[in-house]
């Protein structure tokens, strides 16, 4: 039986569901007259093409898997599946912005052929490594003229706010966009500016204005929508509106330039022989789907990315994860996927019933996961139990390549230093023990330090 996608709950044209590996879309009467005219346009085989829309094409009944009925939709679409579905409150300053650029070119060049979209959220964006990819394909409708931009608010709320308050004010919009899936509200924005902020570019018409405009239309009947129709909006209000904002964007920037973990690579222990020894122990292993859970720089993503499909990396701290993202757009890679979660708190499930959007565990089982200098900052740092953890990272299948750093290494008296140590479970020995219970542990080499051991082991749970 095909699985639904809960996140596709709200969506009340197409529904969205998996089988057999594919990714299919069903659609009612009303969303496949909109497909007829979106696939006919020009616009959209050229996007297609240059990898910012999924690829997607109708399915004939007779090519359906066993267990999807064709019966209750009026077409069914498959699209391109994509290596991991990520979440914009897991990505760095960067990434929302080109997503937020995506989204905008995406709208003028559907507005040149009287289409538009009716949905302006970063949840309909996904990656292909280091691109953006666009994977709502009916967010697109027919443009029916003399009506607004529906989206703008919600642009405005879950792309604009939260970058326009860690450009300017310094504030992470990690958390507040987990916090609310509907984003930073115009009123809550507003309050965090202060009158300096009014010569910003961007606050008084795209901030200020809609905070007024929101507490105004709350207190009346009027119907907005039907009074920018008599008064003759037009198409080209909205590309004004579009082409300005894509300007206040593409000029925004994050000037963090040091952070906790920043400078980390640099501080560590190794010598030359070391950083070869741990390379080639990691080059030596091959998985299609790994995940580097505390990657910093990204140099052993970098690695495990020659002969994996796809990395997901992930680290705490989103000025490595910027930094990470940035080297990757650089070089247009298209196999890592660099991630801000903090992994004594990962994503949770969230939404309507906590269906909506996934817990990290709950996206996909990696075949690989490295573990490299992490498992100290995760029960000294962090205070997570050893034990936890292995059985934890064992639940998630798969092999383990994992490093235990010992008391003796500089960077663990670092983390004990100013603690009273009740880290009794942090102890090579019980270590050991915890891994051999839930993993074969296949390999054992230390580095040259001494201070500092890799394993190699697969998982005797099944994910």
């Amino acid at each position: 039986m095909p699985a639904f996608d809960p996140g596709s709950f709200r969506d009340r044209t197409s529904r969205v569901f998996y089988a057999e590996g594919g990714v299919f879309r069903g659609l009612t009467p009303h969303a496949m007259r909109e497909w007829t005219a979106l696939s006919s346009a020009a616009f959209f085989r050229r996007l297609v093409t240059e990898g910012k829309l999924v690829h997607t094409e109708p399915v004939a009944p007779d090519a359906l898997p066993p267990g999807v009925s064709p019966e209750q939709w009026a077409l069914i679409l498959k699209h391109r599946t994509i290596p991991f579905i990520s979440y914009p409150y897991e990505w760095s300053f960067s990434m929302l912005k080109d997503a937020a650029l995506l989204h905008l070119d995406l709208l003028q060049a559907a507005l040149a052929e009287d289409m538009i979209l009716k949905d302006a959220t970063p949840f309909n964006i996904q990656w292909n490594g280091s691109q953006p990819i666009f994977i709502d394909i009916p967010s697109f409708e027919q443009l029916r003229h003399g009506e607004p931009w529906i989206g703008y608010r919600q642009f405005c709320q879950l792309f604009l706010y939260p970058l326009l308050l860690q450009a300017y004010k310094g504030l992470p919009f990690q958390p507040w966009l987990r916090g609310s899936l509907d984003g930073v509200t115009p009123v809550d924005c507003a309050s965090l500016m202060s009158w300096r902020d009014l010569v910003r570019p961007g606050v008084l018409p795209h901030v200020t204005l809609q905070a007024k405009v929101q507490s105004a239309y709350a207190e009346t009947d009027r119907n907005m929508k039907r009074e920018l129709q008599s008064a003759g909006f037009q198409k080209t209000m909205i590309q004004t509106n579009i082409r300005r904002l894509t300007r206040l964007i593409q000029r925004l920037d994050w000037k963090q330039t040091k952070s906790t973990w920043s400078a980390y690579a640099e501080n560590t222990p190794y010598t030359q022989a070391g950083r070869e020894h741990k390379a080639d122990f990691v080059r030596h292993v091959t998985a299609a789907q790994t995940w580097d859970l505390g990657c910093n720089t990204g140099t052993f993503s970098r690695i495990a990315a020659q002969n994996a499909k796809s990395v997901v990396a992930t680290d705490i701290d989103p000025l490595v994860i910027e930094r990470f993202y940035l080297s990757l757009k650089n070089k247009r890679q298209q196999t890592i996927l660099p991630l801000i979660n903090n992994l004594a708190d990962p994503s949770p499930n969230l939404g309507w019933r906590g269906l909506e959007r996934k817990a990290l565990r709950e996206r996909g089982n990696p075949d690989l996961i490295l573990c490299l200098a992490l498992l100290h900052h995760m029960v000294i740092g962090a205070h997570i139990p050893l034990k936890e953890f292995i059985n934890w990272l064992a639940e998630l299948g798969g092999a383990l390549i994992i490093e235990f750093v010992t008391r003796d290494d500089p960077m663990v008296k670092t983390l004990l230093r100013n603690k009273a140590d009740h880290y009794t479970d942090y102890d090579l020995a019980y270590f050991e023990r915890c891994l051999s219970e839930v993993y074969d542990i296949r390999k054992r080499e230390p580095l040259e330090t001494k201070t500092r051991i890799l394993y190699y082991a697969h998982s005797k749970i099944h994910a």
